[in-house]
C-alpha cells in the first residue's frame, strides 16, 4: 500500500513563518520525505512587517531596515537562496544621542551603551564626571546576587548607574524593543551580559575579555539586500512549491481531533486536517486560536507596544543645516516625540538617487503609544518640528511615507523566558505536534526570527518520524 504523507500546516506568513515553511520544503525536496506542507496567511501578503517601497528612484523600508552582520542566520538563508551577492553593509558613520536637548555623537567602542574604550568616554560630553565615575565603579562593584530575572534597567543602573542609563543605554534599548527598561527581562533580552558579569565581576572587563568589543573597522555591522529586505521575502515565496500558500485566510480556531490529528479552520468555514501544525502569530492571537487550553491564557495580558515609521524624501539642497552623521536616539529627557532617526541616504547610500536625501524616523515606545493613532499629517508635522531642532531643512518633503504597526512589538518583560518555556512544555504535553514560534517568544529581530524557524524545522521532522 502507498505511503500517505503527513501533512504539516504552517499559519502565519511573517518572516518566522514563511522561512519556516521555505526551509521545510527544502528539506522535504532534498531527502524525499512524504510531506506535505501547507503556508496559511491572514492578510494579503506574507512578510509581516518587513516591506520594502520603491519609489522615484528611493528604497524605502517600511519596517525594519537591515539585520546585525553578527547573527549569521541572514547570510545562511541568502546563501540558500543564491542572494549572497545581494547582500549590502552599512556605510559606517557618527551616531549621535539627543540628551537634554542637545545633540551629543555616541563614544566610541559603545557596546549596548556600555563603554569599551577609555578615551572616547573620558572625553565626551555626554556625560557629566560624576556620571563617568559612577560608570566606572563597574571595575570594583561585587557581582550581582540574584538568580531570578530582573529587569533591564535594574541591571544596568546597578553597575553603570542613572546617568549612564538614561542618556545613553535607555534611548538604544527604546530604540530596539520600543519598551520601558525597568520592566523588560534581562534573561529574554541580553543573558549574556549578566553571564559575563558572574564571570568576569565588572561588565566591562567581560566584555573586553570576552572580545565582544572589537576592532575599529571600515566596515558597517549592519546587513541588507541591494533590493531591499522584501527582496527576501520575494525570493523564499517564489522558492516555495505552487499551490501551497494561501493568503487572506484567517485562522479562527486549531481543533485537536480524537485521533490526536488537527482541524484548522478558517473564518469563512473552510477546513484543513493536519498531522501537525506550526503556529507563528502574535501571541494575543495564538491564544484566540486554543482558547480551551488555560496554559495558554497568560498570553492575554502579555504587553505589546506600536510604533510607527515616517520616510520622507528631500532634495538635498533643501537640508541648510547638515549634520555629518547617520543616525540619533533621543533621551526621555528631551522634548521630542522622536524615540531615533536615520540619514538614510547615509547609511545606505543605494537607498536615495543621486542628490536626495532620504530620512527615516520613529515614533512610539511604552507609555507614549497614542501619538501613533495621529493623522498623517499631524505625524509628519511633529516630526518636521522635531527634526528643525536638529537640522536646518528649507521647505516641505518631497514625500512622506507613514507606516503603523499597532500593537506589533512583545514586551519580554521580567519572567518572560520561564513563562514560555513552561507554555512549550506544557504544548508538548497536551499538544503533541503543536509547534510555537514567532517573535513574540523567542527573540524580535529577524535573525532571531529565521533562527525560530531553522530549529522548528528539525523539531516538526523529528515528531513526523
Amino acid at each position: 500500500m502507498e505511503q500517505q504523507n503527513k501533512k504539516v500546516v504552517v499559519v502565519g506568513g511573517g518572516i518566522t513563518g514563511l522561512t519556516t515553511a521555505y526551509y521545510l520544503q527544502q528539506k522535504i525536496k532534498e531527502e524525499n520525505l512524504p510531506i506535505e506542507v501547507k503556508l496559511v496567511e491572514a492578510t494579503h501578503r506574507l512578510g509581516g512587517k518587513v516591506q520594502t517601497l520603491k519609489k522615484d528612484g528611493y528604497i524605502i523600508e517600511k519596517g525594519p531596515d537591515s539585520c546585525l552582520s553578527s547573527k549569521t542566520e541572514i547570510s545562511r538563508l541568502a546563501e540558500k537562496l543564491g542572494m549572497e551577492d545581494k547582500l549590502v553593509r552599512n556605510k559606517k558613520g557618527t551616531s549621535y544621542c539627543i540628551a537634554g536637548g542637545e545633540l551629543y555623537p555616541i563614544p566610541g567602542g559603545s557596546i549596548v551603551g556600555i563603554p569599551t574604550q577609555i578615551a572616547p568616554f573620558i572625553t565626551t560630553s555626554l556625560f557629566s564626571l560624576s556620571g563617568k565615575m559612577r560608570a566606572a565603579a563597574d571595575f570594583i562593584l561585587p557581582r550581582s546576587q540574584e538568580r531570578e530575572d530582573q529587569s533591564l534597567g535594574k541591571f544596568f543602573r546597578r553597575r553603570m548607574g542613572d546617568e549612564v542609563v538614561d542618556h545613553l543605554i535607555e534611548p538604544l534599548l527604546t530604540g530596539i524593543f520600543a519598551g520601558d527598561i525597568d520592566q523588560l527581562s534581562l534573561m529574554s533580552t541580553f543573558p549574556q551580559l549578566y553571564e559575563l558579569e558572574q564571570k568576569h565581576r565588572s561588565l566591562i572587563a567581560g566584555i573586553k575579555k570576552s572580545g565582544q568589543a572589537g576592532e575599529a573597522n571600515e566596515e558597517g555591522n549592519f546587513l541588507t539586500f541591494t533590493g531591499g529586505l522584501q527582496s527576501l521575502i520575494d525570493a523564499m515565496e517564489a522558492g516555495l512549491e505552487p499551490n501551497t500558500v494561501y493568503k487572506s485566510m484567517k485562522v479562527t480556531n486549531i481543533e485537536k481531533e480524537i485521533s490526536g490529528d488537527y482541524t484548522v479552520t478558517f473564518t469563512n468555514g473552510d477546513q484543513m486536517e493536519a498531522d501537525s501544525v506550526i503556529v507563528t502569530t502574535p501571541h494575543h492571537v495564538l491564544q484566540s486560536m486554543f482558547p480551551s487550553y488555560p496554559f495558554l491564557h497568560f498570553l492575554k495580558e502579555m504587553p505589546a507596544t506600536s510604533v510607527a515609521t515616517v520616510a520622507m524624501g528631500f532634495s538635498q539642497e533643501a537640508i541648510k543645516k547638515d549634520i555629518a552623521g547617520t543616525e540619533f536616539l533621543v533621551s526621555r529627557n528631551s522634548d521630542y516625540s522622536l524615540t531615533a532617526g536615520t540619514w538614510t541616504h547615509k547609511k545606505w547610500p543605494h537607498t536615495a538617487p543621486e542628490g536626495k536625501a532620504l530620512l527615516r524616523c520613529y515614533l512610539g515606545k511604552s507609555g507614549d503609544e497614542t501619538i501613533v493613532d495621529l493623522s498623517d499629517d499631524h505625524i509628519e508635522q511633529i516630526v518636521l518640528d522635531d527634526l528643525s531642532k536638529i537640522m536646518e531643512i528649507d521647505g516641505p518633503p518631497d514625500f512622506t511615507i507613514v507606516s503603523r504597526y499597532k500593537n506589533s512589538m512583545p514586551q519580554y518583560t521580567v519572567g518572560h523566558r520561564e513563562r514560555i518555556q513552561r507554555m512549550y512544555e506544557q504544548a508538548e504535553a497536551t499538544l503533541p505536534g503543536i509547534f510555537i514560534a514567532g517573535s513574540s517568544y523567542d527573540g524580535v529581530s529577524i535573525p532571531d526570527c529565521i533562527g525560530q524557524g531553522e530549529r522548528t524545522v528539525a523539531k516538526v521532522l523529528d515528531f513526523l518520524n
